[in-house]
């Protein structure tokens, strides 16, 4: 009796990971997380805030929510080359480095992890004019190893990394506005 049970539950556990793999086999090799807000700032106030990776990082909710992360800056205090390196307990430890910009309207950039898991995720900013406003669009996308479509069929990536992307919109919405 106690035999068939194990059995059972070996059988089921065994059907469940199974399972889990084909929805992982299924899901895109790529990801994209996107989020958008409309600030009543001019682009102009608003570029600075991102292309300057210090300032950045004074609203980054991934820089803010990790209390120990350690970070270092190389390459040019603005634009293209300026590179932030950094290691914590909870935003990881990786690169991020501008590779592009188009003053005041883009702000490309690269994010190169090598923990928790390594990774290679390209980000863009835009900053398009809406009227006295301007909508800024954070982006980020990049190819999702069979590893990470497998974690996807259990966390549901756009609501994780989306939600700070819109904490982090917020936080700069609030320091372009208060300018």
């Amino acid at each position: 009796m106690l035999k068939t049970l194990v059995l059972v539950v070996l059988g089921l556990v065994l059907l469940a990971i199974a399972a889990v793999l084909l929805l992982a086999a299924r899901q895109p090799e790529t990801f994209r997380v996107q989020r958008s807000t409309l600030m009543a700032a001019p682009a102009d106030r608003i570029f600075p805030l991102i292309a300057d990776l210090r300032q950045m990082n004074s609203w980054n909710p991934f820089v803010k929510r990790d209390p120990q992360v350690r970070g270092s800056y190389s390459g040019p205090p603005t634009g293209v080359g300026a590179t932030y390196v950094f290691e914590g307990k909870q935003a990881g430890s990786g690169s991020l480095r501008i590779t592009d910009t188009a003053v005041p309207t883009k702000v490309a950039m690269k994010l190169d992890m090598s923990a928790p898991m390594e990774a290679h995720n390209d980000v863009l900013f835009t900053l398009t004019p809406e009227g006295g406003a301007t909508r800024v669009t954070w982006t980020m996308q990049g190819p999702r190893p069979f590893l990470g479509r497998v974690l996807g069929v259990v966390f549901n990536m756009d609501k994780m990394v989306g939600g700070a992307f819109e904490e982090g919109l917020a936080e700069l919405k609030l320091r372009a506005e208060g300018a």
